[in-house]
């Protein structure tokens, strides 16, 4: 049987709190049928555990810590918005060595005449805009470093490649490849050379492409994604590459040519880890030795712009694949366990020189990530880790 309009009319008039609007009209009280919907009293809240260890607040000092740069007016720390969340989701940075303290604001622009600037421009050409290997699921950070590098020629460049926890020496800035004539050897009068065509892009594809591409890529012809993969057999190029594996890496947005927050509080991050780290069994701090891996050696750096100046000081925090950290299985025995953070990069913001002892006993001694200043990091295998 059909409900009369009169009635769909009132059912439709039914306001939120369950009464009826009753028509004068018709003076009819009776509804559809309808089904209400209530709210659910107890709802269940769905608990994540975190991908690591962690510690909600950064531990207070227990020494006299230096005061916090006074910065210049107008260009406040952000302190206001959460800063799980605020990295860019960058599968690789690569730390290229410069031996400077600061930068122009671009850093493609700056290096004239010199390896690692000529490295920098080289991979925006190549990986940027317009560039061969041009891939918007493998977002590379490419920063340069206060660590010096170890060669001065132009023609070649030095870096740091994390996760991989890999320095480079040597790395061509060329993209076209050279032949050498060949040679005959006074003893067996045969031909010894052989065609040298190691290049920025042989770098590239050993080292800085993906290892499998986005399922976005399935469409492109097979030639195509062979190029934009990466071929590990190239990294032979690179014989004298050294393997971080026992150092962490301290490093700390220092650009002050692009923003003075970062500008004024890298010095004096810089200075308290260097002090912290000493006085917490690291030996040798920095790389102005030349040292890059040690069991009692910690690196030190300052480096470019790495997004958000507002939450300065921004702070990254890799921990090598083998260290390890100490622990007391009895009141007689101590042992040493895996890292809880190995292999990973933590990224900070925030940082003022009173949270630099925490951040060293709760994540570089520790392996625990502190909550209030966690602003992403990136895995072993270069995914985004997030709270």
């Amino acid at each position: 049987m059909r409900a009369r309009p009169t009635a769909i009319a009132q059912a439709l008039a039914r306001d939120w709190s369950g009464q009826y609007h009753v028509s004068a009209s018709t003076r009819l009280t009776r509804p559809l049928s309808t089904t209400q919907c209530r709210a659910t009293r107890h709802r269940t809240r769905l608990e994540i555990p975190p991908p690591f260890p962690v510690t909600k607040t950064c531990p207070e000092p227990s020494c006299n810590c230096p005061p916090t740069p006074e910065l210049p007016e107008g260009l406040p720390i952000d302190h206001e918005q959460a800063l799980n969340g605020t990295m860019v989701a960058y599968a690789q940075q690569l730390v290229v060595c410069t031996g400077q303290r600061d930068w122009t604001s671009r850093t493609e622009d700056d290096g004239k005449d010199q390896g690692w600037g000529n490295l920098v421009r080289g991979l925006k050409k190549l990986m940027g805009r317009g560039g061969p290997y041009l891939d918007p699921f493998n977002n590379i950070l490419v920063t340069a470093s206060s660590i010096k590098p170890q060669t001065t020629n132009p023609s070649t460049a030095s870096a740091l490649l994390f996760p991989s926890f890999k320095y480079i020496p040597s790395i061509p800035t060329t993209t076209t490849t050279t032949t050498t004539t060949p040679s005959t050897s006074s003893s067996s009068n045969t031909n010894t050379n052989t065609s040298i065509t190691t290049t920025l892009k042989t770098f590239i594809r050993a080292f800085l492409l993906p290892k499998a591409l986005h399922n976005m890529h399935a469409s492109l012809p097979h030639s195509q994604k062979a190029r934009m993969t990466r071929n590990p057999s190239l990294a032979s190029h690179f014989p004298h590459t050294i393997k971080i594996t026992h150092s962490p890496t301290i490093l700390i947005c220092g650009h002050g040519g692009r923003d003075m927050r970062c500008g004024m509080m890298a010095p004096a991050l810089e200075a308290e880890f260097t002090r912290v780290l000493r006085s917490a069994g690291f030996t040798s701090v920095g790389s102005e030795g030349g040292v890059l891996d040690g069991l009692d050696h910690a690196n030190v750096g300052l480096i470019s712009h790495v997004g958000g100046h507002k939450y300065a000081g921004n702070v990254i925090v890799y921990i090598p694949p083998k260290m390890t950290v100490r622990s007391t299985a009895s009141e007689s025995a101590e042992t040493t366990a895996l890292h809880p953070l190995a292999g990973k990069g933590i990224w900070y913001g925030r940082v003022e020189p009173r949270h630099v002892q925490g951040i060293v006993e709760e994540t570089v001694l520790g392996g625990r990530v502190v909550v209030d200043h966690f602003r992403g990091g990136i895995g072993r295998n270069g995914d985004i880790l997030r709270l």
